[in-house]
């Protein structure tokens, strides 16, 4: 199979930012109540994060809460586990861009990765991505490392170059493990300067977040997002 990206134009991802900009401030609980919605909300407001990353429930909520900020509204789609059509996770992402939607953090068919069926996991990726972006959005795919070998990591991100993604993503945090310096730098070899990396799951403390920055991660998504700003260098 030849990989190649989509003719449209992509961005230099930019490296030089302050901490907070790294960071999506997470809340994907099963359990989340409103309340805390609006708590992890109004941190990131505070502390100006790239985005708060929350169940498609409460885009609107979130969208509505961030008229006028500096801060993204960030949805999963066929999250956790990657496997539901291709139709349900456009229209999943169609409704999350409709509910005021920046950014969307879509789980590969990871079943279809592993038995080698690129055609299909590379179609599934591009027809989000053109949601995503007819939405004016911004499309990360969770590649889920910890259940793929090395040259799999590989495959996939160049998979979500090919369809057109703008990210790819180590994680859910829903599996057995999360991201790891080698699983963000080999990403970063991969797809270089055309796309981020961001790397999600198990990233608790101010230094774990500087390694992944680091190792290549442009973005980090956290839900302990508070204390790896606030801590002392």
């Amino acid at each position: 199979m030849t990989f190649r990206c989509l003719p449209r134009e992509r961005k230099k991802i930019n490296m030089d930012k302050p901490l907070a900009k790294y960071l999506d401030h997470t809340l994907l609980k099963p359990d989340a109540t409103e309340d805390q919605v609006t708590r992890v909300i109004a941190e990131a407001k505070h502390y100006h994060f790239a985005s708060v990353c929350i169940n498609p429930y409460w885009v609107k909520l979130t969208h509505q809460e961030l008229v006028g900020t500096d801060v993204n509204a960030c949805t999963v789609i066929g999250f956790p586990l990657g496997a539901t059509t291709t139709a349900s996770k456009v229209a999943e992402s169609q409704q999350a861009l409709a509910d005021g939607a920046d950014e969307l953090d879509m789980v590969l068919n990871i079943g279809e990765l592993k038995a080698g069926h690129k055609e299909a996991v590379q179609a599934d990726i591009k027809a989000v991505a053109e949601a995503a972006h007819a939405g004016h959005g911004l499309l990360k795919v969770i590649i889920e490392a910890v259940l793929l070998t090395d040259e799999e990591k590989v495959t996939a991100c160049q998979l979500a170059e090919a369809a057109g993604a703008d990210y790819v993503k180590t994680s859910t945090g829903f599996a057995s493990g999360g991201a790891t310096v080698h699983d963000v730098a080999l990403m970063r070899q991969t797809v270089g300067d055309r796309l981020g990396v961001k790397a999600a799951g198990g990233i608790h403390t101010k230094a774990d977040a500087l390694a992944m920055i680091k190792a290549g991660a442009s973005r980090i998504g956290a839900s302990a997002s508070v204390a790896i700003v606030t801590t002392e260098d």
